[in-house]
């Protein structure tokens, strides 16, 4: 109801109510041959889908006879995924009832079903189980804060034990799970290593980036929020032969005409057919560079980590070999951690901060190295996680030619 009334005026939330409407027109024209196999993928949002993608093309590459059934809860995946090559479907996922999970679960009749890092949706999850279907959780990661592991958690509980197998991240998720009762799980790692490591293999160079830079060095500047741009705007200023590329998160008018207030001589990248930017500063108002971007930077800073959700992908960057910044709040993401760790990252409180390791990396190239070497390496060393869930679904038989 809330999200209805708030349609009026948010875009975001119109594209979410108007996209569930649509929704289930789709599923009532939904038809499949008897014979037809059915993989269902939930994904939260465009991370959570990018976080399951190279699993994705690993099922249809192994068992080409199946076809995918790809949904999502937020507009920011679908919206950018809705033409997604790989799935015959791609849907916004009703909201969670039991009318809409077993009118949707009887549609759709998927043989496996799997669900990326988070979104437990408790009427969907316990009448797949009911069902008999395998369901499977890849990349998920957990803390002790969390309400599963509460005294009062009984219920939240329940719903991770709808699961078959869980695919977690690290060692301190799969101790919290058996904790609990939980016994059903591996420490698998996180696909997201597997995914940006297809992303540097596919990368492609994009001809007006190359003609702009020329030979100067770059700060590659990606998923940026407002209080990213606090912190990154002074340093156009004062690293004025240094190129600056901003790619904010949010792409609105209203968040790029906010952004450009910031860099006031900045050229927005829509508007390169008129003119190359003179100034340093250009702006990515488009979706979709991002990944390809940070192979330019000679530094690149990833935005988030000055709010309260945190730091984004760190690793798009990382696996170009490039030494990564940013903000002070990475405490819930373990690559950000261990980037930090290892000396492939560096962590950021301002601009005082942000303009002494600037200085020293586009003035030390030897450590500028380095530092790329190290995040990259970490990269390489974590990845292999899709091939560990593929195993599971081969040996137990999950899916068949």
């Amino acid at each position: 109801m809330v999200i209805r009334m708030v349609a009026w005026y948010h875009p975001k939330a119109q594209l979410w109510w108007n996209g569930r409407q649509n929704t289930f027109q789709q599923l009532s024209d939904f038809s499949a041959n008897a014979d037809t196999k059915i993989i269902w993928v939930h994904c939260s949002s465009l991370g959570e889908f990018e976080q399951g993608r190279p699993l994705l093309e690993a099922i249809k590459q192994r068992y080409p006879n199946y076809e995918l059934l790809l949904t999502f809860f937020s507009p920011s995946g679908y919206e950018v995924q809705k033409n997604y090559p790989l799935a015959t479907w791609v849907l916004y996922l009703p909201m969670d009832s039991p009318r809409n999970a077993q009118w949707f679960l009887k549609k759709i009749h998927p043989e496996l079903v799997i669900f990326i890092k988070y979104d437990f949706w408790y009427y969907y999850l316990s009448e797949t189980n009911r069902l008999g279907i395998p369901l499977l959780l890849v990349s998920g990661i957990f803390r002790s804060n969390q309400l599963f592991f509460k005294w009062y958690g009984a219920f939240y509980r329940t719903i991770l034990k709808q699961f078959r197998y869980l695919f977690v991240q690290d060692a301190v998720s799969e101790s919290l799970l058996q904790q609990i009762g939980i016994k059903q799980v591996q420490v698998a790692g996180d696909t997201r290593y597997d995914r940006v490591q297809t992303i540097k293999q596919l990368w492609q160079p994009i001809d007006l980036i190359d003609s702009w830079l020329g030979k100067r060095k770059a700060v590659v500047a990606g998923s940026t929020w407002p209080q990213d741009d606090e912190v990154l705007a002074p340093m156009t200023s004062v690293f004025q032969q240094t190129a600056f590329i901003i790619a904010p998160h949010n792409v609105h008018q209203s968040a790029i005409d906010a952004c450009k207030k910031r860099y006031p001589n900045a050229q927005l990248f829509s508007e390169w057919r008129q003119r190359m930017p003179a100034s340093n500063v250009l702006i990515i108002d488009n979706v979709g560079m991002l990944s390809r971007l940070y192979r330019y930077g000679t530094v690149c800073y990833v935005g988030g980590g000055f709010g309260k959700d945190g730091v984004h992908n760190v690793l798009e960057a990382a696996v170009y070999t490039k030494p990564v910044c940013f903000g002070p709040v990475y405490n819930k993401y373990i690559e950000a951690i261990g980037l930090v760790a290892c000396e492939g990252a560096r962590s950021v409180t301002d601009s005082a901060d942000l303009q002494v390791i600037l200085t020293t990396l586009l003035q030390d190239e030897v450590y500028c190295t380095q530092m790329g070497e190290r995040a990259a390496d970490f990269v390489v060393k974590q990845a292999g996680a899709t091939d560990r869930i593929m195993k599971y679904i081969y040996e137990k038989r999950l899916l068949t030619n």
